[in-house]
């Protein structure tokens, strides 16, 4: 991806290195439960689901920011600064109203939200309270080295993920599904995440077909290949588990990569309306 002649966004809050912490469970959607699912699932078997809240991680002081976390950090800015132009252009264009960006939060280690403590096992994720998205940049290693999800589009992806979930949040869907998965079993409440989650992917896909000029040869493959990376079913197998669908909060490999290129080849956020879909 080619983000020499990006300006970076302003919309950063750089938490890295500051002090100590408690971390919990994680709260807001986003891609952080896949990620207990792999450090945490492949050892307890437990599953983490976005939203949800729990018990609370020993005090761990934040580690010193690398060279390497200056550059993922300065790679995120200029990544948000992108989806900054392209949902101010696209949002009002196909919503008629103006789009105001979300704030990324970087940090190492450890840091607290409106929707819960947050440490490097709970991964990316957004939370509605103070729409913020939150990113531990040390999450990117974690993409190549554990996830099978290497490259920098890849890396992309993952932020313009949880910049949708953001948009979800201006539109209003982010509460409606929060209440109605209230008000649901715990497969049904799983369903509902599911197709929020397909639905952030889609919007993702939009953002990447805005962004086709900074895009190099492999840039999509890289942001499927990720998709597919991050399907329950593909998490649950490494893990050394039968896949179980009532289980599932993010979807499958096919459906993620599926609802990717659909935004990508349509370009237009009534096609990424998965709660209105029959079929996944």
């Amino acid at each position: 991806m080619r983000l020499r002649g990006i300006t970076r966004s302003r919309n950063i809050e750089d938490r890295r290195g500051r002090g100590r912490g408690r971390a919990g469970a994680a709260g807001g959607l986003g891609i952080g439960g896949i990620l207990i699912v792999l450090v945490i699932g492949w050892v307890t078997g437990i599953d983490v689901m976005p939203f949800l809240s729990g018990g609370q991680a020993p005090a761990t002081a934040s580690r010193p920011v690398t060279e390497a976390d200056q550059r993922e950090g300065e790679f995120a800015a200029r990544v948000l600064a992108t989806t900054e132009a392209v949902w101010a252009q696209e949002f009002p264009e196909q919503v008629g109203r103006p789009y105001t960006p979300p704030v990324m939060v970087l940090y190492s280690g450890v840091t607290q939200s409106p929707c819960g403590g947050a440490s490097g096992a709970t991964g990316p994720f957004y939370c509605p309270a103070d729409q913020k998205a939150y990113l531990d940049t040390a999450f990117f290693s974690t993409m190549r080295n554990r996830l099978g999800a290497g490259g920098d589009f890849a890396a992309a992806y993952v932020i313009a993920h949880e910049v949708a979930h953001h948009v979800q949040n201006e539109l209003g869907i982010l509460g409606q599904v929060h209440r109605a998965r209230q008000q649901s079993s715990e497969v049904e409440a799983n369903q509902l995440t599911v197709r929020s989650e397909l639905m952030a992917d889609c919007l993702s896909g939009i953002w990447a077909r805005n962004v086709g000029d900074l895009m190099e040869r492999g840039d999509l493959q890289e942001a499927l290949n990720a998709a597919r990376m991050i399907g329950d079913d593909h998490l649950q197998r490494q893990a050394g588990r039968v896949p179980q669908p009532h289980t599932f909060t993010h979807g499958t490999s096919e459906q993620r990569a599926r609802w990717f290129q659909r935004g990508y080849d349509s370009g237009q956020m009534n096609d990424c309306d998965t709660f209105a879909a029959r079929q996944l």
